[in-house]
């Protein structure tokens, strides 16, 4: 399988994807992500963007992204006022909203590097089956109902500009 997402002349994800969207952060839309090569018997995709060099800045690796049980095919930009039908992940703003705010804390969070340059490594996979996951599910309930049912996955890390 293999999985391609726009990027600028610079090689970096581009601003509308993250802090540099027009009109702030907030405003930050989901990149597309074109899939080539999805094995036979796969039933859905689910997606994981995580921010491993966030670690020195908040302790932990920053969660951007969890979708499980997307259609098969291409994922279109700005995933979350699309039609499309999926089970939506808890992002790593939980950590600042609890469960207050589901409207924040289940969704796309773009890319906002504080420091430099972050390398944000984004996973798709192939699954098996429908995964048994309602949305605001976790990142430990994700890897818990994908075990065992990985066909296939394809990683790319996607570097976006602090300044």
């Amino acid at each position: 399988m293999k999985i391609t997402v726009p990027r600028d002349e610079n090689g970096l994800l581009p601003d509308q994807f993250g802090k540099f969207a027009q009109g702030g952060p907030e405003n930050a839309v989901s990149f597309p992500i074109e899939v080539k090569g999805i094995p036979a018997g796969t039933q859905s995709l689910a997606i994981t963007l995580i921010d491993y060099d966030a670690v020195p800045v908040s302790g932990f690796p920053w969660i951007h992204w969890l979708a499980a049980n997307l259609p098969l095919g291409n994922i279109p930009e700005n995933l979350d006022h699309s039609n499309v039908v999926y089970s939506k992940g808890t992002n790593s703003l939980y950590s600042v909203y609890k469960s207050d705010n589901p409207e924040l804390t289940r969704k796309y969070v773009g890319p906002r590097p504080p420091d430099k340059i972050h390398y944000y490594e984004l996973t798709v996979f192939a699954v098996d089956t429908k995964l048994d996951l309602q949305d605001g599910f976790f990142l430990n309930e994700f890897r818990n109902q994908i075990n065992n049912h990985i066909l296939d996955a394809a990683t790319v890390n996607l570097p976006y500009r602090s300044e």
